[in-house]
């Protein structure tokens, strides 16, 4: 197999001595291949980024956008070819990888668009000789470091507001789906950006990672992946002040209130659990739903679980469900499952026959005690345990009983619930009668030990900016 280049330092695409062959999780077929770098290439990358950083700063905000425009063109063109890429190296189906590439592009469109708007604000004076005002500059050089699960758009939610803000950017991405991710940053390159303004070293994640924060002109680390990691990633960059943005762990809980729409509850439920084989940092883990309506909702989830398909997400017709990552993630599940049968949970979903590869049957669960993994633990994957509750307060404290707080979801007619529930619902991300809630206009991030800051939105913008204030005698 011919070797494409992908290690981009300076504005050039490299080979490496190291190769990593990525592996189809299905077949475990050779998919691809890229450079593997190390400690030395991320130092020269965010070498190149600090020297490109001056002029892409100052370039005219007009002009950065226009090239972000430039770039979501091609990555729309090209989102047929590269989401099959990421369906074979990741597992998905082939119409999620394409959408999550074509929903890529939408960051670039916005942030292209953000970048033009006024920024900086101008103060009322209380002395005639004197004003003041704030301006915002870039922040400065930001390591992005991306995982595997959704490794075109979570990698585009941190470059697209970077770039625009005027930063230059050393990126990483996890070596388990690195090509689809690739083909986008060549589609920034293609589409003009300055050399050095964007970088990207495929290597080993703690290596890669301390060189860039090790680095001094690294003055933001975006990072998304485990709560464990976070931690780590946070404790070392407070050595150099550097600003984190983490977006890390959930443990989503999605509540089912008495005057809910079972249909679209259901609707709503399947989505929210099974979208990308259950691998979402915002999936559905707990399901709480009203005594009122546990047996109806339950046997309705139950039935459309039973009736999904199962196979290679590259297949025709397209399956329901497809693989997962690797055969590690499909043990993890299963050990869950396990835990909580043996610990006197009931399985409602019948049981599948599975295809060869890293393939995990959906599961739903009864009666699981509140202390086993699958309660407590994300799952991530196609798996989950449903309680009954009997009242607004009690399942607002059961399902904010968790150190995480990235996403949760609810679904309900009452208006006053609406926001009752919305303000106390202690998370970054609500979804109500809405299992599908990211946007590029919408701001991302969680509460409590699933991060800091946010991604999306205005406030997407400022986090890559610092604001200055100035004070001017006439």
């Amino acid at each position: 197999m011919a070797n494409t280049p992908s290690v981009l330092i300076d504005g050039a695409w490299h080979e490496t001595t190291e190769q990593k062959d990525v592996l189809n999780p299905v077949t475990g077929s050779v998919v691809g291949r890229i450079g593997y770098g190390g400690r030395a290439e991320a130092t020269a990358a965010a070498d190149a980024a600090a020297a490109a950083l001056p002029a892409w700063a100052d370039t005219p905000a007009r002009q950065r956008a226009d090239l972000l425009h430039k770039a979501a063109d091609l990555i729309t063109a090209r989102a047929e070819e590269i989401g099959t890429l990421l369906a074979a190296e990741a597992g998905k189906r082939k119409p999620e990888a394409v959408g999550e590439v074509a929903f890529s592009a939408e960051y670039f469109r916005w942030f292209a668009e953000q970048a033009r708007r006024p920024s900086g604000s101008v103060h009322p004076h209380e002395a005639a000789d004197r004003r003041h005002m704030t301006l915002r500059r870039p922040a400065g050089v930001v390591a992005s470091l991306t995982p595997w699960n959704f490794p075109c758009s979570i990698q585009a939610r941190k470059l697209a507001p970077a770039l625009a803000a005027g930063c230059t950017v050393v990126a990483r991405v996890s070596d388990q789906a690195p090509l689809a991710a690739t083909e986008l940053v060549r589609a920034l390159t293609d589409a003009g950006l300055p050399k050095g303004t964007i970088n990207l070293v495929h290597g080993p994640a703690a290596e890669i990672t301390d060189a860039y924060l090790q680095h001094p002109a690294v003055r933001v680390v975006s990072f998304t992946g485990s709560t464990g990691v976070g931690q780590d990633i946070m404790a070392k960059a407070s050595r150099r002040i550097t600003r984190p943005l983490l977006e890390l762990g959930g443990n989503a809980a999605f509540i089912v209130f008495d005057d809910a729409d079972i249909d679209a509850a259901v609707a709503g439920a399947m989505i929210a659990k099974f979208r990308n084989t259950g691998q979402s940092c915002i999936g559905a883990n707990r399901f709480f739903v009203h005594s009122a309506v546990y047996d109806e909702f339950t046997s309705r989830f139950a039935a459309a679980v039973d009736e999904m398909t199962v196979g290679n997400g590259l297949s025709s017709p397209v399956p329901d469900l497809a693989a997962c990552i690797d055969q590690r993630r499909v043990r993890a599940v299963n050990d869950l499952v396990d835990r909580a049968v043996d610990a006197g949970a009931k399985k409602i979903t019948r049981d599948f026959d599975l295809p060869t590869g890293a393939f995990c049957a959906p599961a739903l669960l009864v009666d699981v005690p509140e202390h086993v993994g699958l309660a407590t633990e994300e799952v991530f994957g196609p798996a989950a345990a449903i309680f009954q509750f009997e009242d607004e307060d009690e399942v607002l404290a059961r399902a904010n009983a968790t150190e995480m707080g990235l996403a949760g979801y609810f679904y309900t007619r009452d208006t006053a619930r609406v926001w009752r529930v919305a303000e106390h619902l202690d998370v970054g991300i609500t979804g109500i009668n809405n299992a599908l809630p990211t946007a590029a206009f919408a701001p991302m991030g969680g509460t409590k030990q699933s991060g800091l800051g946010r991604e999306g939105a205005e406030i997407g913008l400022e986090e890559f900016e610092e604001t200055r204030y100035l004070a001017i005698g006439l």
